[in-house]
């Protein structure tokens, strides 16, 4: 079937990682994924949270958020409820526990890492886009001890067809509705999926997980194409 932009059902959108794209961060990249385009910037401190303290070991933490005009019309600011929305909440969880899972928190001693992911244009993936790019402010910010790569793409039923990297018309639309997020190996870090309009086959998972394992292959040859020289 013919996709909303073009696509074949297998094929992501073009991928652009720019490091260095903040001047202060330790470690910074702009990651675009089609029309969708998030900052990731790493900052480490030499502390952890105080649940952690004299444990010996680190922390790695995201924040996740979205500029007013990142989508077609404008949204509040969280600072104007005074709290964080549960979306944005949900999404720095994930994003965190993603990167938590390739990092020897042991080695990296009583240090946090802190990853801001800040969408400036949204078209779906966002939270996948933070996981991909959020991986590559992490290795920009030190020589971190990690057990590998990791990166997060969408699949879905659309039209009752298994297609990958969902845009928001996609998304939006869609019958069934994942995100993967893996190692470089396909493993499974995490899997966010729901029947959005109705249930779904074994058969429909397993099409949506090798399109999703084409993709990541995909994301992480970008990735290694951007940091691979600093991979410990």
């Amino acid at each position: 079937m013919a996709r909303y932009d073009g696509r074949k059902v297998f094929e992501i959108r073009p991928v652009k990682i720019t490091t260095e794209f903040t001047q202060y961060a330790e470690g910074s990249v702009l990651i675009e994924c089609g029309n969708t385009k998030v900052i990731c910037n790493a900052t480490v401190e030499n502390s952890v949270p105080p649940f952690m303290k004299g444990e010996g070991r680190g922390w790695v933490t995201a924040e996740y958020s979205m500029l007013p005009r990142a989508t077609q019309t404008r949204s509040p600011r969280d600072i104007q409820k005074l709290k964080l929305s549960p979306r944005s909440a949900e999404i720095q969880r994930l994003v965190g526990r993603a990167l938590r899972s390739v990092t020897n928190l042991q080695k990296l001693g009583e240090r946090s890492i802190t990853i801001d992911c800040d969408v400036i244009q949204a078209d779906g993936g966002t939270r996948c886009a933070a996981i991909t790019g959020g991986f590559c402010a992490l290795v920009l910010a030190m020589e971190l001890p990690l057990y590998s790569y990791v990166a997060a793409i969408s699949a879905g039923i659309v039209n009752d067809t298994a297609m990958v990297d969902l845009n928001y018309v996609e998304d939006s639309g869609g019958e069934v509705d994942f995100n993967f997020v893996m190692d470089d190996e396909g493993k499974l870090i995490e899997l966010q999926g729901t029947g959005e309009e109705r249930p779904f086959s074994k058969k429909e998972l397993d099409d949506m997980y090798e399109l999703a394992y084409s993709g990541i292959k995909q994301l992480i040859a970008e990735q290694k194409k951007a940091v691979g020289h600093l991979f410990a």
